[in-house]
């Protein structure tokens, strides 16, 4: 049987039937999506012709990421913050009230407070437990009858902190453990209708968490471009196939 691949046409043919593989025009939401990582992806993203939303809890930032962004008609601001429900469901009556749909999902907003467990603070545990865990599944629900609608893809942005545990780390683990099982068990109910759902899994990552300012000394780590390349991965491929969980490392971390 004849097997021809054209990656550059974005297209494969097995046995003569092709597989389109174009998502430009499809629509994204990014929680979290004023800098680092959500920022990054959300780049990509419109670099492929996709239309993105993006959200923030602060006004003014969300405007400021929107302006550096560029690419008038296909960038939606919104200010939401993923710990209040009723903001989640407004975002998602807002980008299908400015694009008609919501093809992609990607619950990216989260924050972190290390401290060992007897010195942590009871409103750190609390804020990383609302934003990372219960932010990521208030995001899902209020997007899924979309989703369900466009047979779309949704994604976690957990780390390899949520199957590697360390000291100081026990509330940011805690909420990225379960991030990841969250993901997986809502992989397990989505498939039936059509959506697909993965957690990326990163290590370190040059973005401003936890009062970090990318520099040069970052440049060991993996960008955020790269988290964007490899969501640009996930949604071009075939539909019958799912990489569910994904871990992605820097590939030099003695050069730090």
């Amino acid at each position: 049987m004849e097997i021809k691949i054209f990656l550059g046409l974005r297209h494969i043919i097995f046995g003569f039937k092709r597989f389109d593989m174009d998502i430009k025009g499809k629509v994204a939401y990014i929680t979290g999506g004023t800098k680092g990582i959500g920022y990054g992806v959300a780049q990509s993203l419109l670099q492929m012709g996709m239309k993105v939303a993006i959200s923030g809890r602060n006004q003014d930032a969300v405007g400021k990421a929107v302006e550096r962004l560029g690419n008038k008609g296909s960038v939606l601001g919104i200010t939401s913050n993923v710990t209040n429900f009723q903001n989640e469901v407004t975002a998602v009556n807002k980008i299908i009230d400015t694009w008609g749909k919501l093809d992609v999902v990607l619950a990216n907003a989260g924050v972190g407070h290390f401290a060992p467990v007897d010195q942590m603070e009871v409103e750190d545990w609390n804020q990383m437990v609302q934003t990372n865990l219960t932010g990521a599944f208030y995001t899902l629900k209020a997007a899924m009858e979309a989703l369900k609608a466009s047979k779309g893809y949704y994604m976690t942005l957990a780390s390899l902190a949520g199957t590697n545990f360390f000291a100081s780390g026990a509330g940011y683990n805690a909420t990225k453990f379960g991030v990841v099982g969250f993901t997986q068990a809502a992989m397990l109910d989505l498939r039936k209708y059509g959506i697909k759902v993965t957690t990326i899994m990163p290590g370190s990552v040059a973005t401003y968490f936890n009062g970090n300012e990318p520099s040069e000394k970052d440049a060991w780590k993996i960008q955020p471009e790269d988290i964007g390349k490899l969501v640009i991965d996930l949604l071009l491929m075939h539909p019958r196939t799912l990489p569910s969980k994904i871990e992605v490392r820097p590939t030099r971390p003695d050069l730090k």
